[in-house]
């Protein structure tokens, strides 16, 4: 089967992740896999690198869409639909895999009006509405965006045959938005590589990347209590709330540290209200440095990311939208409990008093006490890692959501012949 995936962008992201392993997967199979997407820009970092080294007996074909960017643009947005539109006409794929808003939209819009139409599938990662909220004029500017991607939504999934949610929290919002018809939906977990998180890997000087060896090659002492994230620092990740939420805790505890991992926009934004909080901060590389409470690794390659996790006591998810973040599951498989805001389908994984501790989105005193309690209640939290790891080995491999993937395709190409 040729299969032709659509992403607005290759940085590293969860939905990107998802996308590449999601190839990968499909290229083992024996498919022949092509992946278009944007210009890649930004401080985010790109997952291209890793996309052209695949050669694990199959190749992912690039494709370059010079139009295609995140925000809403008038003209390139048209450009990129005529950019889309011959692709496809050029590669004939059997099938088209959608992903993200933007190419979502475009993509299902380019793959319906093609003869041969190929099945169309569309996955949603996160929502694409914006939380309303700020002053008077922005507050209107966002309902008035909600409502043109509302719109685009529920036209692209007339053109299309699956959607594919990666929360069930998904489909009941854009069903509630009258985007689609409950018949269109299914869904299929975000996949990820599961044994990185379950055993250390190795530095290239052999050395493991075990909870101790990353704690010290950070300056971390051992009876410091780490939380931690694993976000783009910028709008709507919720690190205001966590400085917010701790800044007096962290003045009261000096082993209590803050680990960023990550990068973003919002950097020096987030650094000069730290800095307005008294909360001292570093960068961890290239060595460890003098004593800090909040510890910022900058852009980190997603082979770290697991050691990172190992040495977090607590993981702290304060977002404000999201699908599912993966981040979640790979913390509780690593074996780090979770406070996150029940924010869409983060409370599918996240479950209160099950297997972290679950919070009302934008309620920082709540995110304080969570965190709190969490750092006061050792075995409860151990407890609830171990329950967290069980579940996600169950639901989050990789090589569970491509064998889904794969059945959602039989369908949807039936559906397509009919």
């Amino acid at each position: 089967m040729r299969i032709l995936h659509i992403s607005t962008r290759l940085i590293l992201g969860g939905s990107q992740e998802n996308t590449v392993l999601s190839c990968e997967g499909q290229a083992r199979l024996g498919h022949e896999v092509h992946l278009a997407f944007g210009p890649i820009y930004g401080p985010e970092g790109s997952l291209l690198e890793r996309v052209e080294n695949f050669n694990d007996r199959g190749t992912i074909h690039t494709h370059v869409v010079p139009n295609l960017v995140r925000e809403i643009h008038p003209i390139k947005d048209r450009r990129a639909l005529r950019e889309l539109r011959e692709l496809i006409e050029r590669l004939k794929p059997d099938l088209v895999h959608t992903h993200s808003s933007k190419a979502g939209i475009l993509g299902r819009w380019a793959s319906w009006s093609v003869r041969p139409r190929p099945a169309v599938i569309h996955t949603i990662h996160g929502p694409p509405f914006m939380p309303i909220e700020g002053n008077p004029l922005h507050r209107l500017k966002v309902r008035a965006l909600n409502y043109a991607y509302t719109l685009a939504e529920r036209s692209a999934a007339s053109h299309c045959h699956t959607i594919v949610s990666v929360a069930d929290a998904m489909t009941r919002e854009f069903l509630r938005r009258r985007i689609g018809t409950p018949e269109q939906y299914v869904t299929v977990r975000s996949g990820m590589e599961i044994e990185p998180y379950l055993t250390p890997t190795l530095r290239p000087d052999g050395t493991p990347e075990t909870r101790e060896n990353v704690r010290a090659a950070l300056g971390l002492k051992p009876d410091d209590f780490v939380i931690g994230t694993v976000a783009r620092l910028a709008q709507h990740k919720g690190h205001d709330d966590l400085l917010d939420a701790l800044a007096n805790d962290l003045h009261a505890h000096p082993n209590w540290k803050l680990l960023w991992v990550g990068d973003g926009w919002w950097r020096d934004r987030l650094l000069r209200k730290a800095s307005a909080l008294h909360i001292s901060h570093t960068l961890t590389h290239p060595r460890p440095m003098p004593p800090s409470q909040l510890l910022l690794t900058g852009l980190v390659p997603p082979e770290r990311i697991p050691g990172l996790l190992r040495a977090m006591d607590l993981l702290v998810h304060p977002s404000y939208r999201e699908g599912l973040p993966r981040t979640v599951p790979q913390a509780l498989l690593s074996n780090v409990p979770v406070v996150a805001y029940d924010c869409d389908g983060t409370g599918e994984v996240c479950r209160d008093m099950e297997t972290g501790r679950l919070v009302k989105t934008g309620d920082v005193a709540a995110l304080g006490n969570a965190i709190r309690r969490m750092a006061e209640h050792p075995d409860e939290r151990r407890a609830m890692a171990e329950r967290g790891q069980a579940m996600c080995l169950r639901e989050f491999s990789a090589q569970k959501m491509v064998d889904d993937l794969e059945r959602v395709y039989a369908k949807a190409l039936q559906l397509a012949r009919d």
